[in-house]
Order: structure tokens, then sequence, then C-alpha cells
């Protein structure tokens, strides 16, 4: 929320700088995150009047004006302005003044000098050239009743401060200036200046039925008709001034009077067209298939879950959020009905969302409004309305239907201290709820409040405990070391942090993404498979209705977003937690009953494989380039990759991957079903393991280097095409030889499509295919012997040939 210190001030006026001013609302818990003067710094400009203005000789957009600033004689200023006209005010820098920098950030001085032959003796400004707004148009015009000579610092009060307030929903009571200022009387004891509201000379006996249908919606609803009103009159200036320094732009007086009341005394409230009305009014909920044309050009429909403000024919409102343009106020409004609601929080809440639009009433109602003032805030109304407006007041009709009950709330002194952490006494806490305005009945060690109407926000003990600690201020609790000793948690050293891990990756070409928990439930049932996720209450959109069970569904939609930008290679990975449901975890410090929150590492890569350069060929990604770097993530455990299915992936080009006898994740490339779904030119690989897994590591361990040389063996077998490269992998190191140390696939043939004889001479099959191994071999105590190769040799091939019937290619 954002208001001008001025306008505070009005109401209380503590002896308080405003950099003071605003510590003291941030450590009440209204926080001030912005503090900046109305206006930058500039000097020597002043009210002047144009006395005069001529056509310039040599320029025929230009005029010679005489301004009055006070002075002895007036100033010749050229001015080309379209607006200069004899008798308007306007700013005038004077000889030396120096305005706010412009483009260039210097600071502009004004000096004697000459245009088109004709001598200027200053400038006549406008608002953007003091940076008060962006409007250039021509000069900015002041009051009549400005000072001819006065400061325009002064007359225009832009030493004012704007102070931007970031206040929790709790603190609904503050969200208007007199709510501001009774916060401020009560920390810093200076006395409120409480506004009053004198009836308005009632001279019509008029009155628009309204029947409130829906008790749990509207619990008072306030209205009163006025006659006569001129909405053609000009909105006055210090109005103007203070909604454009709430941020607030002037639209038309009864529009700028609604918008004054809301800002000053936090009340929403709305103006009707009376005579667009058609007979009476209904408050009620919407029906099925209603429209609704709002202020700000949307047409809504409505259901029996959003209320309304309907006539004999249509829906004219809905309820505490925004009014319908069909009964919009306009230049041509001569009859008006004001009306000032109490909405159930509950029933406003949320529905604004609906429609992807949020307001100032709305967000407001749904936090709570004070119910019991609805008919002194439709008075101040109707006063500005009739003062600016003119016009003439009828009845007041006031229908009070389901007001809230206050329930007392009882505050123990003993728990307040043990909560604050500060000793404190009954007549310290009663003392602080007092200057608050709070009502309370004391008793033995406890304090009982009824909070006020406009207090939605005391229902519990500890909303009384937080008062008593705003009020006292938190800068005043004692700075209390921890009791308990602490001890840094040393990680294993079998064990890498997930820093290294994401190190790791970004070595690898990847870049990491962070993305939101909460996912599509079309995600969770295509890409994990999951029918049943977890389902969120109160989700912040409807496509984030549910928590990911993985990882790859983040990953693709960042690769979408990526490839609608037109990047062409994209490598991407998440750390993250993913959330199941699992009936055997049980409550823990680090857990939730009933839910598994594992946390996951998952990598995606799309499109070439290295960037554009004349040394390689373009080549895409593959299997086997994901599957490398799942093994460098992996490194130095060896994992094994086994053919298997994820409903992610595409079923003949993915595996799991198993380290030992735990399978820790898959690698693959996308299915085509979602490749086609998701408009992509061409599949990514992905991959997603066990966080826990990959941050294992096992600890090194010393070996001596054999002094001995190591010998090589190259062998040609035969095998099935049917049989995997793990297989016969496992088959050469199930092998009897003790000197067997490492084993390496290096060249792989299959014959070409040949006719009967070739296939005859090729000595391979149709369905085989020869693979060529190299075997390396050593012993530690001694030089290998040719027997012993032989012997080393023998035992791989006889395993080979038991385990896949493999044969020597001859």
């Amino acid at each position: 929320m954002q208001f001008p210190e001025s306008w505070l001030r009005t109401f209380c006026n503590p002896p308080l700088t405003s950099q003071q001013l605003a510590d003291t609302l941030t450590m009440a818990g209204l926080e001030v995150e912005g503090l900046e003067p109305v206006a930058p710094p500039f000097t020597g400009v002043v009210v002047g009047r144009i006395v005069d203005a001529v056509q310039h000789p040599n320029a025929d957009r230009l005029r010679v004006c005489q301004v009055d600033v006070g002075q002895e004689q007036p100033l010749s200023i050229v001015c080309g302005a379209p607006n200069a006209r004899v008798g308007i005010l306007v700013p005038c820098a004077t000889v030396g003044a120096v305005l706010p920098p412009g483009e260039d950030g210097k600071p502009f001085e004004i000096k004697l000098g000459k245009l088109r032959g004709v001598e200027s003796q200053g400038m006549l400004c406008s608002s953007k050239e003091l940076q008060l707004a962006d409007d250039h148009g021509g000069l900015l015009e002041l009051a009549p009743d400005a000072v001819v000579g006065r400061d325009i610092r002064a007359q225009l009060l832009l030493d004012d401060m704007l102070f931007t307030l970031k206040l929790t929903p709790n603190l609904a009571h503050c969200l208007s200036v007199y709510g501001i200022a009774r916060e401020v009387s009560a920390l810093t004891g200076t006395p409120l200046v409480e506004p009053e509201f004198p009836p308005v000379p009632v001279s019509l006996d008029h009155r628009l039925r309204v029947s409130v249908q829906e008790p749990e919606l509207c619990g008072r609803f306030t209205g009163r008709i006025v006659r006569g009103v001129n909405t053609r009159a000009t909105t006055p200036a210090w109005m103007v001034d203070r909604l454009a320094r709430c941020g607030q732009r002037s639209v038309s007086p009864l529009v700028d009077i609604s918008n004054y009341v809301m800002f000053e005394l936090g009340r929403p409230s709305h103006i009707f067209d009376l005579d667009k009305i058609h007979g009476d009014l209904q408050v009620r909920w919407g029906r099925e298939g209603e429209q609704l044309k709002l202020l700000n050009g949307n047409t809504v429909t409505v259901d029996a879950q959003v209320g309304v403000i309907a006539d004999d024919q249509s829906v004219e409102s809905l309820a505490g959020i925004m009014g319908g343009d069909a009964t919009a106020v306009s230049d041509e409004t001569k009859n008006i009905f004001i009306e000032a609601a109490f909405w159930w929080p509950k029933a406003i809440a949320g529905r604004s969302r609906r429609f992807n639009f949020t307001t100032d009433a709305g967000h407001r109602f749904e936090r709570g409004v004070d119910p019991s003032t609805t008919v002194e805030h439709v008075e101040r109304i109707t006063q500005l309305v009739l003062d600016i407006c003119g016009g003439q007041a009828a009845m007041l009709d006031d229908q009070t239907i389901n007001m809230p009950q206050a329930r007392p709330v009882t505050l123990r002194v003993a728990r307040a201290v043990k909560v604050i952490g500060m000793p404190l006494t009954q007549a310290q806490c009663a003392g602080a709820l007092r200057r608050l305005g709070l009502d309370l009945v004391e008793g033995e060690g406890t304090l009982t409040v009824t909070p006020p109407a406009y207090r939605f926000d005391l229902q519990i003990e500890e909303d009384l405990i937080e008062e008593v600690a705003r009020v006292i201020g938190y800068e005043q609790l004692p700075h209390t070391p921890p009791q308990a000793p602490i001890t840094a948690k040393i990680r294993p050293e079998a064990l890498r942090g997930a820093f290294a891990v994401r190190h790791h990756l970004a070595q690898l070409g990847y870049q990491e993404t962070i993305n939101f928990s909460f996912v599509d439930e079309r995600w969770e049932r295509e890409l994990a498979g999951n029918a049943d996720p977890i389902k969120l209450l109160n989700p912040i959109a409807s496509q984030m209705s549910v928590m990911r069970s993985s990882l790859l569904g983040s990953l693709v939609s960042v690769l979408k977003f990526n490839l609608d930008r037109r990047a062409d290679r994209v490598r991407l990975f998440e750390l993250g937690r993913v959330f199941r449901k699992d009936f055997s975890v049980q409550d823990s410090d680090t857990s939730v009953a009933g839910f598994e929150q594992p946390m996951r590492v998952a990598g995606l890569c799309f499109g070439p494989l290295d960037t554009l350069q004349w040394g390689l060929s373009e080549r895409m990604v593959d299997f086997f380039d994901a599957k490398g770097d799942v093994q460098a993530l992996l490194a130095p455990l060896r994992p094994t990759f086994r053919a298997a299915e994820h409903p992610a992936m595409h079923p003949g080009r993915s595996a799991s991957v198993w380290l030992g006898e735990q399978c820790i994740g898959h690698v693959g490339e996308l299915h085509p079903r979602w490749r086609q779904a998701y408009d992509l030119s061409h599949a990514p690989l992905m991959f997603e393991l066990d966080l826990n897994a990959v941050l294992g590591r096992p600890v090194p361990v010393f070996t001596g280097v054999s002094r001995h040389q190591a010998v090589e063996r190259d062998l040609a077998i035969v095998v099935k095409e049917s049989v995997t490269h793990a297989a016969v992998m496992d088959a050469i190191h199930a092998s009897t030889s003790p000197w067997l140390c490492d084993v390496v696939l290096f060249d792989v043939y299959r014959p070409k499509k040949q006719t009967l004889s070739e296939a005859m001479a090729s000595s391979l099959a149709p369905d085989e295919k020869s693979l060529a191994v190299r075997l390396s071999l050593n012993r530690d105590d001694a030089t290998l012997a040719e027997k012993d190769i032989e012997f080393a040799v023998k035992a791989v091939l006889d395993s080979l040939a038991q385990r896949v019937s493999a044969r020597l290619r001859g």
C-alpha cells in the first residue's frame, strides 16, 4: 500500500522524522519497503502568473510571455507550450535554477539566453520537466489560489515522502491511511485525530428497495440516493494529488470520491447510475449462465459460487469486487445510488482470481472490512459528493442482516512470557493491548480481550501475544545465545555433496533449472505413470494442481520454453525433491506420515552433440551420449544398464540404471507419443536418478602398481544378434582366470545383405554378429608365461561358449 506522509500526519503527527517513522512501522510488523520523496531535488522554481503573452517575432510556435514571480518587474520568458496563456499560474524556473537531471544524468541549470533573437529570463515548466509526471503536453497549471512567488516545492508539498508498505494478510485493518495512523498512535503514544461524520442534510424521501437474499454473502447493506449531481464538475486538486500519491489516477469526480474514501478509511464502495437500474436490487449468489460486462471491459460468466448485485433484468455488479459497465456513472449521470456493504470475507476470497484479475476492493473485503461503520462512511461519501458535485441527498437506508459476533480471546501472561522470550508483567501486556484500543478484562494472570469489529485477525491467544510483542517492540527482545551445543554435521568421506553433482553436470555441458514442485496433473499421468498424484487443496493455478513424482515433466516444459525462443541446442538438469504416496512412511523430523519425499537428479539433452564447428560433422545426440553422461556422473562406480520401459521413454530406446542389485533410475529417449504431443522436432534424451545413489562415492584405497608389464590379447567372437553387450561382459568376467584385469569392446561387425553363397563364405549367419574384444592380463608376483596367457584366454572362451554360445570367428 502506498500513501503520502502528509496525509498520515493529518490523523497522527508524532515527533519523528520520516526515517524514524518508517523504522517504527517496520519494527511493528508493517514493513516499509519503499520510502522516497514525491519529487526529485531541484531549486529555484517558483509560482508565476502569466500577465501577458504575444507572438514571437521570429517563430510561429513560440510566444514571449511576461511572468509575474513576485519581483518588482515581470520576467520576459520565451515559451513554446500550447497552453501558455494570460492568467494561468505555472511553475517558473528563474535564472540560476537547477532542474532534475535529464537523460544524460546531469542537472539542468537555467541560464539567461536568447531564443530566436529574443532574451529569455527563465523557463516555464511542465510536470515532465520537474519529473512529477510523464505528461509533457503543456505547462503544469496550478490551482487559482497558488501564491505568486512562492517556492513550488512548498506550494505543491513536493518535500512530502511516499511510504510503500508491504502488509501481511492479517493486517487488513491497516489498508487505509486512518488505519495506519491508528497503529502509529498506539506505537508512539501520539493522540489520534478521530474523523467525524455528521449527518448530511436530507431533502428527499426517496429510497431504492434492496433485498438481501443471502445472509452468508452480505451481512450489512447501506445505501442512499442522491439526485441532481453534476458529474462534469472538476475533482479538487487536493484530492487528485492525494490519489496520485496513493498510486491512483483521477478518473471522474464520483469515481475519485469513492476511491478517496477507500484509501482514507479502508471502505470500498460503489456508486451506481440510478437511472440505469431497472426496478429493485437483489443481493444474491449468481446463477449459471449469467454474464456481466465489468468496468474494466471484461465480460465474465458467473455461477452459484460468486456473489452479485442484480436488478430486475440482469446482474449489475460483482459483489465486493467490481461494478458493471451497464450502471456505471458517466458525464450524463444526474442521479446516483451510493452503496457500502459488509461482505463476508469467505464469500469474496478467491473470486476475482477465478476471472484472472484483482481489485483493491476485493483485496480488502477478502481480508475483512469493519462492518460497524457503513453508515458513517456513506455519510462521508455523501458529503464529498454534495461539496464537489452538488445535488440533494435522500434518506439513508441501512439493513443489518448477519453481523460477525466478536468472540472473547484470553491471553495468559505466563504463556506470553514464554512465547515472546522476555520477562513481562501483566500491566505491560494490558498497557500494550489498551494502546491498540482493545477492550479487555483482567483476571488472575489473564487478560480477556473482546476484539473490535475492525480486527478480524484476533481469534486465538497467539494473535494477542503477537500484538503485545509488536507494541512493546521487536527491537526490545533480548539477544539470547543458543543454549544447546552446536556441532557441525560432517559429511562422510564416502559421500559427495549435492553441489559437487551440480558442478559435475555443469562440466558436462548441462545448465541447472529450478522449477515448481507443483505441476500439471497431465504430466503425472503421461510422463510419470502416476494415476493417483498428491493433489493440492488450494492450487495457485489450475495447471499446478498436483505434487510432482518425477522431474522429467518440468525439464520437458523448460525445453519447450527454450525451443519456442529459437534455442537449437539445449542441455538441462535439475536437483529436486519429488513426492509420492507411501503409507509405510512414519512421522519424523524430516518426514511426513504417508508421503515419501526423495531427492532426484534428472537431465535432458536435445539437439546437436556439439556446437557448430568445422572440425566435426553435425550429429544429433542419441541414447549412447546420454548413457555416457550417466556413466561419467557415477564414475568411478560402474553402473549396469538393462533394457526396461518407462512411461515417459521410448520402449525400445530406454534402460534402467543399476548399481549392484539396486535400480537407481532410468535413461532413454522421449516416447514418440509425447514428442508429438509437445510438438518437438526430434526426441530429447533424458535420465532421472536417485540422488542418494549418485552421491555415493567409494573411499579410495591404496593398491600397489604392478612391476610387470600387462599383456593384451584380441578376440573376435561370433554371437547371436540378440546377445547384448552386458551379457558378453558378464560372461568374460565370470571366467576362472585370476589374471584378467580389464576388457574392452572395440569393434562390432554385422554382415550386409548377402547371397547364400556369400553368407556361407563369410562364416556369419544373417542373425549373427562379430564382436572384437581386447583382454588385458597381468599378475603382480611374476611375468605372465605363454602357457598362463593361453590358460586365461581359454577360460574366457569357455565361459563365453557356455553362457552366450559364442565361438571364435574363423
